[in-house]
């Protein structure tokens, strides 16, 4: 692939967190079915999550343009015939384009699972809204989402690195910040998603995992 044409975009936080999410998915994803990846950022993670979790099918998304585009050029540097071309998702939305159209034979490959990796501390409170609103109309009963990222646990940082992470968020957007795990319980519960598990990660990271009741 041309230098001058490739548009892989880098987040260094990849290579290190995506061993151990991947241990995480490989024990809480259903065994097959589709896995619907929200934000799906630059694809590195798409592009080292798909092959490794075969037979499921992995649907990257994401609402930026640019972001799709790295996708796409992750995907053609390392190919694998179980990830799809990324989508134009942007949870904010009161439908998602996947629920007007998809490149996934549901019948043979029905969603089972939601992905959304470090999306709803850099995103404003509606999005984290919006994907749990998401997440209660498009999966099924047993169907899972998995939030991976920091979050406060009682209204109180659980490391003193995520509250300087946290302040610098929202010095770059005061809509932006670390989110109280307890408040998106809530949320979630509302929408018919039953929390399952907690699992700590490293960097004072926290992997959710919710089911559809």
């Amino acid at each position: 692939m041309s230098t001058t044409d490739d548009a892989r975009q880098y987040a260094p936080a990849t290579q290190r967190n995506r061993e151990p999410i991947l241990q995480i998915l490989r024990r809480v994803l259903p065994a097959k079915g589709t896995v619907l990846e929200v934000a799906s950022g630059t694809g590195e993670h798409a592009v080292f999550f798909a092959p490794r979790l075969k037979p499921r099918q992995w649907l990257p998304s994401d609402a930026n343009p640019l972001m799709r585009a790295s996708i796409a050029d992750w995907s053609a540097y390392e190919p694998a015939d179980n990830l799809y071309p990324p989508l134009d998702i942007d949870v904010q939305t009161p439908s998602w384009s996947v629920e007007k159209e998809a490149p996934v034979d549901w019948q043979t490959s029905p969603l089972k699972a939601i992905v959304s990796i470090n999306l709803i501390h850099i995103a404003p409170w509606s999005a984290c809204l919006g994907l749990i609103a998401g997440a209660s109309r498009l999966l099924p009963p047993g169907g899972v989402l998995y939030l991976y990222g920091p979050f406060k646990r009682n209204g109180q940082h659980t490391a003193a690195s995520n509250a300087a992470f946290d302040d610098s968020l929202q010095a770059s957007n005061p809509d932006w910040g670390v989110r109280d795990l307890e408040d998106i319980v809530a949320i979630a519960h509302d929408q018919h998603l039953v929390l399952d598990q907690i699992y700590p990660m490293p960097a004072n990271n926290l992997s959710v995992v919710f089911h559809h009741s």
